[in-house]
């Protein structure tokens, strides 16, 4: 069985718990339980993301202490919604977990993440983070290009309910979806102004500014 068979198997029955829970004990579908989330996530999303959302490298974002109604929206966004001909995001294996999952799993798992507490990143290339900075704090003009911080804040914490934390987040992570949204339909096409942004940047720049996000704190 493939790695994506082994974490269906897993969630499936994780889910198939929280089904005898709900039997057992009704509960409000729009308040988050966090305990159920923290069950789902320790046996579906721990191998990638932590058990408590601080991934261990890169290639899997850091889930811990960012906005619910974010985390919410991306789980949804990884589904082909009715009258699409693909997901708003592309990944095989998310797209896997998210189909298993109610939309209040979604909820309790990403209320889950939310208050666990985010591990800090590093900036590792001393040569690009003034150019980073710039980017971040400034935006680039002459490209139409905004400050990063206008909508993610000065140190990276977001607008709950409208723009993700950033601070910390692997900069692999943050350069691969700069990337996908250039690529756009097929890769990850669910911003917009994130479409737009991220064509208008090089990828120097994506690095740069991917690299300075990693030392945000």
């Amino acid at each position: 069985m493939n790695r994506l068979g082994r974490i269906l198997v897993v969630l499936h029955t994780a889910v198939g718990l929280s089904g005898l829970a709900v039997q057992a004990k009704a509960a409000d579908p729009a308040k988050p339980d966090v305990n159920r989330g923290q069950a789902i996530a320790a046996q579906v999303c721990a191998a990638c993301h932590g058990a408590d959302g601080n991934s261990a490298g890169g290639a899997y974002p850091k889930l811990a202490g960012q906005h619910p109604e974010y985390l919410v929206k991306q789980l949804k966004d990884f589904k082909t919604q009715p009258g699409a001909k693909q997901p708003a995001r592309s990944n095989p294996i998310m797209a896997g977990i998210s189909g298993a999952l109610t939309d209040q799993d979604m909820v309790n798992v990403a209320a889950y993440f939310a208050t666990q507490v985010p591990k800090p990143g590093y900036a590792h290339n001393k040569a690009t983070v003034p150019l980073g900075q710039k980017i971040y704090r400034g935006g680039i003009a002459d490209k139409g290009v905004p400050a990063c911080a206008s909508c993610h804040g000065p140190a990276g914490q977001g607008i709950p309910s409208q723009y993700p934390r950033l601070s910390g987040q692997w900069a692999e992570y943050t350069a691969a979806q700069l990337t996908a949204f250039q690529q756009g339909p097929g890769a990850r096409n669910n911003s917009d102004v994130m479409h737009a942004i991220a064509q208008r940047l090089s990828d120097s720049e994506i690095k740069a500014v991917a690299d300075y996000i990693a030392g945000l704190h």
